[in-house]
């Protein structure tokens, strides 16, 4: 999972750029990367760790240039050690192209030979994003027919990216002494917004990004998501060209991005997350008092911070105390986020810690967004149970986890995943509750969708049911021997 940003302004946008990363740090904390584009030169930073932390004045200033783009990340597809593999990547021809990407494609095996065999192009890395950048180099260098580039030799190279590649990719690309290109799959997984705003002088200045909070922050009005399958250019001077590049497109976005990924203060697809969760939280309520009964709980805690809202809605609906035993660290990252076990353990304790009178002696409701691998909901049952808690239970406001996320979501093989192959009872067992609950996949759905205009979701983590309809049985298993998280 990563988070994107791209500005088009009539002033420098490092600061911008900067800001907007901050914003979306949550999306990712493995690195950062930051280019802008001053005339025909590309300028370009790109750091190990958070934004906070990595830049530097001097990198600001080296940052010239009133369009940009920005990139945080946490690896999905290659390793979060190599610096190698830090966006955005850069390649000189046509013109001089930029690119950050969100997603995850599925066909890079088969990319990789034809870029190497027939396309002639280089790879310096395992990264997806650097396979993704070159389809699009390849693309544009076949559509172009004069030293002026054109918004519909842009779309048409896209559409051919669009032919070629699959999986996930919400992208944002800088295109020296022209522009800036952003595009969606044609299934619009990864999220993706473009905003706008008027400077003091009344002339138009853009935004893309992954959430819809960056708008918010930045005074932009929310001008819609892009499309699947559709690309938008964005001149230097501001001018916006938009055009459909697929001609199949279906939107389904990713239901993680409600549940965990994304802010609760963002809207994506129109859908409020923040209501998405208060509803998650409702659907749960019901089940937890079919399944365990009201009069067993004493109190009901979240895991902070995002199942706070299910967590609110869900004691709300049953009519029992909700309290805050749970109180969190904020300099520690998300350790859904954190590479490898080892880290993850050890970061629970640090980032959170039990306040012994709101446990004591009581019957404990845990709930959480999700279990993934298990590890945090053992951790925190033990610490519930050090703090004095008599029984604990457990609620997750997703359903079970029992299928690799393919699209840009670290969850790669079903071999770590808690529920992949074990009951909820054997789960319960693994995570050492006394009860367990999950959400059911049709009140998640329903939570999600209701009263938007959105018909389908990618819910391929709970349900093995892959929207692309080109994952396939290989495919996962060769994700099984060449990648964990």
């Amino acid at each position: 999972m990563c988070g994107i940003v791209g500005h088009v302004s009539t002033n420098l946008v490092n600061q911008q750029i900067y800001d907007s990363l901050l914003l979306l740090q949550h999306r990712g904390q493995d690195s950062t990367g930051i280019a802008t584009a001053e005339g025909s030169t590309l300028h370009q930073v790109k750091l190990k760790g958070q934004v906070r932390e990595g830049y530097r004045t001097r990198d600001m200033r080296n940052l010239l240039g009133n369009v940009g783009l920005g990139h945080v990340r946490y690896a999905t597809s290659g390793s979060a050690k190599s610096e190698d593999e830090v966006q955005p990547f850069y390649v000189n021809a046509p013109y001089g192209l930029v690119l950050v990407h969100n997603g995850n494609l599925t066909n890079t095996r088969e990319l990789t030979d034809e870029l190497f065999n027939i396309d002639r192009r280089h790879l310096n890395s395992p990264s997806d994003t650097e396979i993704l950048l070159n389809v699009l180099a390849n693309a544009l260098q076949e559509q172009i027919s004069g030293a002026d580039l054109t918004p519909d030799e842009l779309f048409d190279a896209v559409a051919n990216v669009h032919q070629r590649v699959e999986g996930s990719y919400a992208a944002i690309t800088l295109i020296a002494g022209h522009g800036m290109l952003a595009f969606r799959d044609p299934f619009g997984i990864r999220p993706l917004v473009l905003g706008r705003r008027l400077d003091e002088v009344g002339r138009e200045e853009w935004v893309v990004a992954s959430e819809s909070l960056v708008l918010d922050s930045g005074g932009y009005e929310l001008v819609r998501d892009i499309e699947p399958g559709e690309a938008v250019f964005i001149t230097n001077a501001g001018r916006m060209y938009s055009r459909q590049c697929s001609t199949s497109t279906q939107l389904s976005p990713c239901s993680f991005e409600y549940v965990y990924l994304a802010r609760p203060d963002s809207t994506m697809s129109g859908i409020s997350v923040y209501d998405t969760r208060l509803r998650m939280g409702e659907k749960l309520a019901h089940k937890v008092e079919r399944e365990l009964g009201v009069d067993e709980i004493d109190v009901v805690m979240p895991i902070p911070d995002s199942a706070r809202p299910a967590a609110m809605q869900l004691a709300e609906t049953l009519g029992i105390p909700y309290r805050e035993g749970f109180y969190k660290n904020r300099y520690v990252g998300r350790t859904f986020i954190m590479p490898g076990q080892k880290a993850r353990k050890k970061s629970v304790r640090q980032k959170l810690n039990a306040l012994p009178s709101e446990f004591e002696g009581k019957n404990v409701l845990l709930v959480d967004d999700s279990i993934v691998r298990g590890t945090t909901s053992k951790e925190i049952v033990e610490m519930a149970r050090w703090a004095g808690a008599k029984k604990v239970f457990f609620a997750s406001a997703a359903p079970p986890v029992r299928y690799p996320h393919v699209y840009g979501i670290n969850m790669p093989t079903r071999g770590e995943l808690v529920a992949s192959a074990r009951t909820v009872e054997e789960v319960c067992s693994v995570i050492g509750a006394d009860a367990l609950i999950y959400q059911d996949v049709d009140d998640l759905f329903d939570a999600i969708t209701q009263g938007s205009d959105v018909t389908s979701l990618d819910m391929s983590c709970f349900t093995g049911e892959y929207v692309t309809g080109t994952v396939t049985p290989e495919y996962l298993a060769w994700l099984e021997t060449s990648q964990t998280s």
